[in-house]
């Protein structure tokens, strides 16, 4: 998407200023960080869309960086694109163990390096329509392996709950009937009613805890996660 923020952190200043000159042509936003420690920091100030990271820095690796990054709640669905000299395979292995989207070996073509960042954006937007992932804002739901945290701390969610909590967060601001999410839950289980989604709705926002606000009641009509 045309003005996403990339972040690029690279101790060579020629290729900041080349790999920064084609993103901005591709229409990006960019920030760059010559080391580490700024770039972690700038990570945590605004989160960007991307981080094309290089693991030879002068201070942390870019491992070390991307550890970090996957540790913390606001960057740990953030895409990362490895950037480094090396090729041996063991740097692959592990930048992509500590969750890495991608590994681009120098030299390399800025063109090349730009279409992987459209790539690595596009499936990452994909996977969150199919809900790969959902994050909105404490809450984190981890539909591929049917995991949910509030603020980092892991909650135990029935079957039920976690798939409610799924439809609202897939869909944030759009309000469902009683009957939508009977329909998307439970499908064709007979004798449940409507009501059934007010107790697994009052038992998930329990769980919830400080969360639960997050999950709206539209009098007469039913729920919607706030946007």
């Amino acid at each position: 998407m045309s003005g996403d923020r990339i972040l690029v952190v690279d101790d060579e200043p020629d290729i900041l200023e080349l790999v920064g000159f084609h993103l901005s042509q591709a229409g990006y936003s960019v920030e760059t960080a010559k080391d580490g420690a700024e770039a972690i920091a700038a990570i945590r100030r605004t989160p960007p869309a991307l981080v094309i990271l290089d693991i030879l820095l002068p201070d942390l690796t870019g491992t070390e960086v991307l550890r970090v990054m996957r540790q913390e709640e606001a960057s740990r669905a953030t895409p990362v694109i490895l950037l480094t000299a090396r090729s041996e395979e063991v740097d692959r292995v592990v930048g992509f163990e500590l969750g890495a989207d991608d590994y681009v070996v120098k030299p390399f073509s800025p063109r090349e390096l730009v279409l992987r960042v459209k790539a690595v954006l596009r499936r990452g937007r994909e996977e969150g329509v199919e809900g790969e992932v959902l994050v909105r804002g404490d809450i984190r739901l981890d539909l591929a392996r049917h995991r949910c945290t509030v603020s980092d701390e892991e909650i135990e969610l029935t079957a039920k709950e976690f798939a409610l909590l799924g439809a609202l967060m897939g869909r944030p601001g759009r309000v469902f009937t009683r009957e939508q999410l009977l329909e998307r839950v439970w499908g064709g289980e007979v004798h449940v009613t409507v009501r059934t989604i007010d107790t697994h709705m009052k038992r998930l926002r329990e769980k919830l805890g400080g969360a639960a606000d997050a999950i709206a009641t539209v009098r007469g009509v039913g729920y919607r996660l706030e946007a």
